[in-house]
C-alpha cells in the first residue's frame, strides 16, 4: 500500500475526517446501511466489557494497540500481522486491545478488526475517526466491544448522536479529549470512559502534562484513560497515583521486536 502524504499539521485532523467520509460513502455503495444493520444485529455483543476491563484497581490497565503506521512517525512495523500481535498482547495481560481500522493514514482495515476478534477474547476497541452511524454498525458487525469518538473531530450534536447510537448498539465508548473545553463536552454528553490524548491531533505535538492538567476536572464516576507519549513504568505509576485507570499505548509496542514481551515487561515494572 502506498502511504498517503501527510497533510500540514494545521489541517491534518480535518484532512483525515474528510478522507474518512469519502471512504464511508464508498463502503456504503458496496454494502447498504440496511444490509449492514442486519449483519450487525446478528453479531454477539458484550455491553460494558470494555469499561469493566479498564476499571480494575489491582493492575495497570493497558489498552495495547495494533497499528502499522502513524502520520507522525510513518511506518512503525513493516511486517504487520495484527492477529499475531493481538494474541501476544492477550497472552501478556492486556486489559483491552485497540485495532486501527483507518486505511489512508494508518494502513488499517476493518478486516483487521474482524480477524483479531476471531483470535482473541480480550475486549476490543475500534480505533478510527468515527463520523457516522455506518461506522458504528461496522464496529459491532466486526466484533468490537467499544469505539473511539474524538471530540475535536465532531460537532457537539454529532458527538451526542454517535455516543447515543453506540450505546443503543451495546458498544462502550472511549471519548477522546485534549483540553478542558473538549472534556466539558464529553462530560455533557454523558461519557463514562474519557481518554486524554497527550498528542494534539492538529499539530502532532505531544505533551504528557495534558493528562496531569485535566485529571482534576474528571468526574469521579468516569474511567480516566491517558493516551500517547507514555514511555516508561514511571509514567504509568505517576498517572495512576493522579487517578488514571488505564493507558492506551501503541508506538512503543509496535516498534519493539516482540510487542507482547514489551507489554509484559511494562506491566511487571508498573505494578
Amino acid at each position: 500500500m502506498t502511504a498517503a502524504p501527510v497533510a500540514s499539521s494545521a489541517d491534518l485532523l480535518a484532512t483525515i475526517v474528510a478522507a474518512t467520509k469519502r471512504i464511508v460513502a464508498i463502503r456504503m455503495e458496496r454494502e447498504p446501511l440496511s444490509a449492514l444493520a442486519r449483519r450487525a444485529e446478528s453479531s454477539a455483543i458484550r455491553p460494558g466489557a470494555f469499561r469493566a476491563a479498564l476499571s480494575r484497581a489491582d493492575r495497570p490497565n493497558i489498552i495495547a494497540e495494533c497499528k502499522r503506521r502513524s502520520p507522525s512517525r510513518g511506518v512503525l512495523r513493516a511486517n504487520y500481522d495484527p492477529v499475531s500481535i493481538a494474541r501476544s498482547y492477550e497472552a501478556a495481560g492486556a486489559a483491552a486491545i485497540s485495532v486501527l481500522t483507518e486505511p489512508t493514514f494508518f494502513d488499517g482495515a476493518i478486516e483487521h478488526l474482524t480477524a483479531v476478534r476471531a483470535a482473541v477474547a480480550t475486549p476490543l476497541l475500534r480505533k478510527d475517526f468515527i463520523v457516522s452511524e455506518y461506522q458504528l454498525l461496522e464496529a459491532r458487525a466486526s466484533g468490537a466491544d467499544a469505539i473511539l469518538l474524538i471530540v475535536a473531530a465532531l460537532t457537539r450534536d454529532e458527538l451526542a448522536a454517535l455516543f447515543s447510537g453506540a450505546r443503543a448498539l451495546g458498544l462502550d465508548t472511549l471519548i477522546e479529549v485534549h483540553n478542558a473545553d473538549e472534556l466539558s463536552l464529553a462530560i455533557e454528553v454523558g461519557a463514562d470512559v474519557i481518554g486524554v490524548n497527550n498528542r494534539n491531533l492538529r499539530t502532532l505535538t505531544v505533551d504528557v502534562e495534558a493528562s496531569e492538567r485535566l485529571i482534576a476536572h474528571m468526574p469521579a464516576h468516569v474511567v480516566a484513560v491517558s493516551e500517547s507519549g507514555l514511555t516508561s513504568a514511571a509514567d504509568l505509576q505517576r498517572l495512576r497515583r493522579l487517578g488514571y485507570h488505564a493507558f492506551l499505548i501503541g508506538e512503543r509496542f509496535m516498534t519493539a521486536v516482540d510487542p507482547g514481551a514489551q507489554l509484559a515487561d511494562l506491566l511487571e515494572r508498573s505494578a
